[in-house]
């Protein structure tokens, strides 16, 4: 029982991590292109971009079930990123709707016989 929770725990922080990474690979872009930036950002952004790419390497499968559940977390983080980085207020939809794709995730997730076995 412990080592499923583990194997748990492990899959939905390997998918933080992947989202984290592929955010901050649209993101450096983004303040360069549209806030004038620097143009140095370039080199964090293909970091963060392979470090994406690698990370896609760890997760279970290469399948649309493992692309959908990381698609619920992805929408989560970039919600938190939206919220803490961007200090961007939520909406009550926003919360509502990210719940819903978190919850959505973690039953993909948790599925009898699912991604983490």
């Amino acid at each position: 029982m412990e080592l499923q929770f583990t194997k748990i725990v492990t899959t939905i922080l390997l998918f933080l991590a992947t989202a984290i990474a592929e955010i901050l690979g649209c993101y450096f872009p983004y303040l360069i292109l549209n806030q004038n930036k620097s143009h140095w950002l370039w080199i964090p952004t293909v970091l963060s971009l392979a470090v994406f790419v690698w990370l896609l390497t760890l997760h279970p499968a290469a399948s649309g079930r493992i692309y959908a559940a990381y698609g619920g977390i992805y929408i989560f983080t970039a919600l938190m990123w939206l919220r803490f980085v961007d200090q961007v207020s939520l909406t009550r939809w926003d919360l509502f709707g990210g719940g819903v794709v978190l919850i959505g995730a973690l039953l993909i997730i948790l599925q009898p016989n699912g991604l983490v076995r």
